[in-house]
């Protein structure tokens, strides 16, 4: 059995401390809304760097420079080294949350499992369980950051390799403020000082709310009766699995579906997201009249009126759900299904943003995933953000995994591929489902190169 080594852990400091102009962020209902969900855990695999790399780092260690860089980041990303804050209102009966850029620190830890290969990582059927415990924080809630590191990084030696693995909450950062991030610290890990192709630094401004909400927003939140902490480990009967879709595949599946409806309008990430809802309904054995669920999490910064900046940190998402029953599902074909995802997406307008910050204002909703039903699909990430354009410093990445945190029988992770216009889509399924549509022709037709 194969055991994880921890070989230090140390809290990193911005080495600027904020100005006092930029010492408290307030949060949005977009961020409130995850309170009582997991830290976001994405990670990436490296080979181990040649001894010229490594002599190239000018550092005694690999560990030492990601240290050094990972505090050079977070003078650009103060935030991250902050904590959240709650106040009790005493006047309402109500608690507030912000986020305070107070410097506690970042959590760096540094593990070896030296008996585990990057083959063993990438070869299994299934994403092995060690995974999981290369990643900080398991089972922590967001709300949970009022105590503990609003960032966590592990950096888990291997026998040939090494896994960088990233938590951050999810009440701070959303999965664009979180690639913000992880690319710019490997640009600073590897040295990249031409400013044309640095990324710009964040933005923390919540102006665009102005006249619409007041902040801080004030919830009738019974922290007292939620528990602290709850493990959502994947143990069995829970597995996971990376479908790779190729470009060409991806074309052609993308062809498919606007021709059966005769428009242009399907994305080809629309057309793949319908491609595996089908293939999973079928492989569930749903009845006909069975309801079932698609969640689809769409990006907002470029949706709302005045555009947030790309580089804005925070939670700048809604999500859609698309509803219908498997027959419906089954019956139709693939642009059908398509299609109904597009009039969802398409239906997340500036209009829709504002009603829904005002409306959650008047009656606070927080999420957590045991409100999703079963038969229900939910994916995340997107195939949009830079994942193997992080270099730090000694070659880019072999491959990208997502930790145990938000995971449930039905959750889908998007990365782009390793191959430039390709996807991976990482499936947290029962090992039934996943048996299933393995042997399910149609779904596996669009697999094969």
């Amino acid at each position: 059995m194969t055991h994880i080594r921890f070989i230090s852990t140390s809290t990193i400091h911005a080495a600027v401390n904020p100005n006092e102009s930029t010492q408290r962020i307030e949060l949005t209902p977009w961020d409130l809304q995850l309170l009582l969900v997991d830290y976001i855990q994405k990670g990436l695999l490296f080979l181990k760097p040649t001894p010229s790399q490594e002599k190239e780092l000018k550092v005694s260690s690999v560990i030492d420079h990601l240290k050094t860089s990972l505090s050079r980041t977070l003078d650009i990303f103060y935030p991250l080294a902050g904590r959240l804050v709650m106040v009790e209102n005493h006047d309402d009966k109500t608690v507030s949350f912000f986020l305070d850029c107070n410097n506690l620190g970042a959590q760096f830890v540094h593990a070896v499992a030296d008996d585990v290969t990057v083959a063993d990582i990438l070869e299994p059927i299934y994403v092995p369980d060690i995974v999981n415990s290369f990643f900080l924080m398991n089972g922590v809630l967001n709300k949970q950051g009022i105590s503990k590191p609003l960032l966590g990084v592990q950096v888990t030696e291997l026998a040939d390799g090494f896994f960088i693995g990233c938590t951050l909450n999810h009440c701070v950062v959303d999965g664009s403020s979180f690639w913000h991030f992880f690319n710019t610290w490997s640009e600073i890990s590897g040295g990249n000082i031409d400013p044309t192709s640095q990324s710009l630094p964040p933005i923390f401004k919540r102006c665009f709310l102005d006249g619409i909400i007041d902040l801080p927003i004030h919830i009738p939140f019974h922290h007292n009766d939620i528990p602290a902490e709850r493990e959502r480990f994947i143990h069995p009967p829970l597995k996971q699995k990376v479908f790779h879709f190729s470009k060409k595949k991806i074309s052609q599946l993308k062809a498919k579906a606007n021709a059966e409806m005769g428009t242009n309008n399907i994305s080809s990430l629309q057309a793949v997201l319908s491609h595996l809802w089908r293939s999973v309904v079928r492989s569930r054995c749903c009845n006909a009249n069975q309801e079932v669920h698609y969640r689809v999490i769409v990006g907002m910064r470029q949706r709302i009126q005045p555009p947030l900046p790309e580089e804005y940190l925070g939670n700048a998402v809604l999500l859609g759900k698309v509803k219908t029953n498997a027959g419906n599902l089954l019956e139709h074909g693939l642009g059908w299904v398509a299609s109904q995802i597009n009039k969802v997406i398409a239906s997340q307008t500036a209009e829709e943003v504002r009603k829904y910050i005002e409306d959650w204002v008047k009656a606070p909703k927080i999420n957590n995933l045991s409100s999703l039903t079963s038969n229900a699909l939910l994916t995340g990430s997107s195939p949009r953000f830079n994942v193997y354009g992080n270099d730090f410093g000694w070659g880019r990445p072999i491959t990208v995994r997502s930790g145990v945190g938000n995971k449930f029988d039905g959750k889908l992770t998007v990365f782009p591929g390793a191959e430039e216009g390709s996807m991976d889509f990482e499936a947290c399924l029962l090992p039934e489902t996943l048996q299933a549509m393995a042997d399910d022709a149609e779904f596996m037709e669009a697999l094969t190169s």
